[in-house]
Parts: C-alpha cells; structure tokens; sequence
C-alpha cells in the first residue's frame, strides 16, 4: 500500500485522503467537481465540501478515473446510489476495495459489496465503517472504526496501511454486518431528527436509539449479521453518534421533517447527500418482503412521502406494548 486512491472528494471522501496521506501513503483524490479539485492541488483545501481544514500538501486530486489505475488500494467513498456506475468506470479489477460509503443501493436492494462485486467480479473487497464525522478525522482528533473484510490477511494488509493513534482501526469479517450497520443509523437519524424539530424531549429520543437498536438487529441478523458486529462500532457506535448531532445531515434532515417542512424542500438545496433519505424506501420495502417489524422505518419513509407528522407519530404511540428485546 505505497499509493492508494480515494474515489469521492466529498467531506468523508477528503478525510480518509487526509488519514492516507498521514499514515504516509502517496494519496491521490478522484473528484467529479473541478472546484474540488483546484483548490486541494492549488491551495492544500476542499472549500466546498470541507472548508477551513488544511489539507496535506502530498494529497493530489484529480478528475481523471484512470489515473487511478497503479494504485495499491481504492477507498471508494461515493454516494451509495452512484457507487455501481462508478466502479464500472474504474480502470482495473484486481485492485483492493475499501468502501466507505454507507447505504443500500435503492433499485435492487443490495448492499455496497454485492454492488461491488458486481460492477468488477473478483475483485478483493473491505468495508470501512463506523462513527466518524468527517471534520473531526480530517483534523486529526481521535477516531475508532471496523474494517470488515472476509480474508483476513487483506484486511490486516490494509489496517497496517491507514492505522494511527488517533485513527483506529478494528479488525472483523462480518462485511455485511459492518455494511447493515451503517445503512439503517442513518435512516434512525433522521427519526431522531424529527423528535429534535417536534420538540418530544430527550425520553423520547433516548427511547428511539434503544428501539431502533433493536430494529437495526433485528433486519441485520436477517440478513446474516452477527449480533456483535451490529453492537459494536459500526452499529450502534455509529447509531449513537448520528442520532444526537447536527453535524449529521440525516438528523439535520429530520428535524427539518420535525418543524413541518417537506422532504422535497429540504433536499432541494443540500448540495451533500442525507443517505438515509435514499435507504429508507428500500430498507422497508425489503423489511416487508421478509416479514421483518421496523416500524421506526417505516414511519421515517411514510415522512419521507410527505405524510403528516402528527399521524405518523400517533401512529407510532398507539402500537401495542411488547416484550423487550424481542
């Protein structure tokens, strides 16, 4: 890992070239935007996605794809809807993967490393995951996350590669529990959101990360998960931190909900992508398909289709009690 590429020039996308290039790799940032671009060769900072944070000076950007060909690893943190174009695009197939995004892909219904081995069929995949606010990582302030790859000796190679002190990396195979993780927090953000913008009290919201905790397992453990990987960092790690900050755009997009606006007027401006607005549909539309209960997503998909509050919420409250933990 002497080069490594980061494939998505957005916030998160220049924080992990950040952490790259200070764990003294030959980092190179592929961007679609030419503003992005100039200014991280030109003045050593993302102005339009990361602002006021220098950058270091050996992170170079780029807007050509193939420049990336003689990496030694790809972290590819595009939005999750883009991914798959993306990487069809990608020069090579033998290269390691590191997604760093965090969704489901909205048409088919799959997660980010079946997208993966689909767009580029035998390529080596891992998934970087967890709770991290790209400001705070690219500062250089103290950050854990999962990295989750099935062959563990790819996964070893690639945390001795990007582990610092201050950026810590824990190892698991659990790619699908990593991946679940990190889609269904952001849909709970938004829920959280909303309890903010309605004025519902932190009981409330307290009692929405623990019952959407169990939601979250209990689609993971659907899938495959395992039951430790969704409560360790990339779970309910990452659930906690997106459910309590304005600096997360899911929860910023849900306590515009909250406050009574629509979902098409607050993402009508946003020039960064609240993923969970993406997930959301899909993440019910498959909770249905296998007989799972999440009706905390359900009703941030019903908000997301413009439906009142208030009867959202009623509906919510009137569901009859259950057992805990079931």
């Amino acid at each position: 890992m002497k080069r490594v590429a980061v494939i998505g020039g957005g916030a998160w996308g220049t924080a992990l070239a950040q952490v790259a290039a200070k764990a003294g790799r030959d980092t190179l940032l592929w961007a679609l935007e030419s503003d992005v671009v100039d200014g991280i060769n030109e003045s050593h900072e993302n102005g339009l996605f990361l602002p006021g944070i220098p950058l270091d000076p050996a992170i170079r950007a780029t807007g050509d794809l193939d420049e990336i060909a003689d990496c030694d690893a790809w972290l590819v943190v595009t939005p999750a809807q883009h991914m798959r174009a993306v990487l069809e695009r990608a020069p090579r197939c033998d290269v390691p993967r590191i997604l760093c995004s965090k969704g489901i892909e909205e048409h088919r219904g799959e997660l980010l490393h079946q997208v993966a081995a689909e767009a580029c069929p035998g390529a080596p995949v891992a998934v970087l995951s967890g709770p991290t606010f790209a400001h705070e990582v690219a500062k250089g302030l103290p950050t854990a996350v999962t990295l989750a790859a099935e062959d563990e000796s790819l996964g070893a190679r690639l945390r001795a590669g990007l582990a610092q002190p201050t950026f810590r990396i824990y190892a698991s195979n659990d790619v699908a529990g990593a991946e679940i993780g990190g889609a269904v927090k952001n849909v709970l953000a938004i829920a959280c959101g909303v309890v903010e913008g309605r004025g519902l009290g932190q009981n409330a919201r307290s009692a929405l990360i623990a019952r959407g905790f169990a939601e979250m397992t209990r689609f993971g453990v659907a899938m495959g998960a395992r039951r430790e990987t969704l409560a360790g960092l990339s779970g309910l790690g990452d659930l906690v931190l997106t459910c309590s900050s304005t600096s997360s755009r899911n929860y910023s997009l849900g306590v515009g909900l909250g406050q009574g606006k629509s979902a098409t007027e607050l993402m009508a401006d946003r020039r960064t992508v609240a993923e969970g607005a993406f997930t959301a549909p899909v993440l019910a539309r498959l909770a249905k398909q296998r007989g799972i209960d999440m009706p905390i997503v359900d009703a941030v998909d019903a908000l997301l289709k413009d439906a009142r509050v208030d009867s959202v919420l009623e509906a919510l409250l009137s569901r009859p009690p259950r057992v805990e933990g079931v």
